[in-house]
């Protein structure tokens, strides 16, 4: 993020990539190669006027963040939990307990299937588990099948 002067003397037209009005004041701020009002540089997040916080704005799936927002929601290393590897600021990532993940790492530690949005899945120290895989999961099976309930019997 840049903070420009506009030269004066120097009528020079733009309009902010924020509210899309012209920009005539003193100052104007450059970034993610377009130009904005100071007030209209916002966190997607918290709605801080990033003119006003420091010089650096980050940008991931398509939310203009400040620093705190965006390790908050994408992490402080931005390595993947699972593999170690770098997480391009480009790319989607699933979290879980304060960790981030690519999208191919995010899957039970003991069947491999990949985790989706939506899928319920178990963390048990530090390792993802899916719904069917859950520690414990095979003695409540066990348990429910050496026990079945027959539709017609009343428990009272």
């Amino acid at each position: 993020m840049v903070n420009s002067q506009v030269p004066g003397g120097v009528c020079v037209s733009r309009s902010c990539a924020g509210c899309g009005g012209r920009i005539s004041d003193r100052f104007l701020l450059f970034s993610m190669e377009r130009y904005w009002h100071s007030r209209c540089l916002k966190c997607s997040c918290c709605q801080a006027q990033l003119g006003e916080i420091g010089s650096t704005c980050y940008s991931k799936s398509g939310m203009i963040l400040c620093r705190t927002d965006y390790i908050r929601l994408f992490g402080h290393t931005g390595a993947c939990s699972a593999c170690g590897q770098s997480i391009p600021a480009s790319e989607m990532v699933m979290r879980a307990q304060g960790n981030v993940y690519h999208l191919k790492c995010f899957s039970c530690a003991t069947c491999r299937n990949q985790l989706v949005p939506g899928d319920r899945f178990h963390y048990v120290n530090g390792t993802i588990f899916c719904e069917h895989d859950r520690p414990g999961a095979a003695l409540l099976n066990t348990h429910l099948q050496s026990n079945p309930v027959l539709p017609d019997q009343k428990v009272c």
